[in-house]
């Protein structure tokens, strides 16, 4: 099977899942949980290499304490288990986070650096979280970086090109996504627009994050397998 070299993922809708099944609301990160975990193996078993998943945007600051409370706790412990998981150690696995991490309660942040560190050194499978992430967010920030080095003397302005601002991103030295995988909406909402020019989109505007089944993700993969890619030619 021909699968992306770099997978991205925006898993929406596990709100509006909890509230179907009559929860609260932050119930259903629950369950949006339980199915990455889920998605990551289905990844491993076809030999996904690089998988992105948009956690938790720059926007998402904007939500009510308690909810916010609850995604900040829910974030620490799950990534205080990953930093132990078997399967994760066993596999290889690099474990990446990318956006404004700094922003996020210093609680999370710990885990994050932590979880990091333990992986560093794997590199059969990279799988990126993208926390308190904005897709313009990462371009301003890579001008800033690219500005300093040019002030620096450690860039030439006539150096400044397609790859040195991509050397220059939060998720250097990784493939372009190949494909985007959307729950719940039909639209990007700033994820990843540098990498993701020339993705391939799909999406399932009908189905919540929790629902996505291992048939829906091989019917994706499997359709992804048979697109003729153009790049522009």
């Amino acid at each position: 099977m021909n699968t992306p070299k770099h997978l991205a993922i925006i898993p929406d809708g596990n709100r509006r899942f909890a509230k179907r099944l009559m929860f609260k609301p932050q119930e259903g990160y629950k369950y949006g949980t339980k199915k990455y975990k889920e998605i990551l193996d289905w990844c491993m078993e076809l030999g996904i290499k690089n998988v992105t998943f948009y956690i938790f945007s720059l926007e998402n600051f904007n939500r009510p304490k308690k909810e916010f409370d609850f995604l900040m706790n829910l974030f620490e412990k799950e990534f205080k288990e990953m930093a132990t998981n078997p399967k994760i150690h066993k596999n290889q696995v690099k474990i990446n986070f990318i956006g404004r991490i700094h922003l996020l309660p210093k609680n999370v942040q710990k885990e994050i650096k932590k979880l990091m560190n333990t992986t560093k050194n794997y590199n059969n499978f990279q799988f990126n979280f993208a926390i308190a992430y904005g897709g313009r967010a990462e371009i301003v920030d890579a001008t800033k970086k690219i500005v300093k080095l040019v002030k620096e003397g450690k860039l030439k302005i006539k150096e400044i090109n397609e790859k040195s601002f991509s050397e220059n991103l939060y998720n250097k030295g990784i493939p372009d996504v190949d494909l985007i995988i959307r729950t719940s909406e039909q639209r990007i909402s700033g994820f990843l627009p540098w990498q993701s020019v020339y993705s391939e989109l799909i999406f399932l505007p009908n189905k919540f994050f929790p629902e996505l089944t291992k048939k829906d993700f091989l019917n994706i993969i499997r359709g992804y397998g048979k697109r003729e890619r153009r790049f522009g030619k």
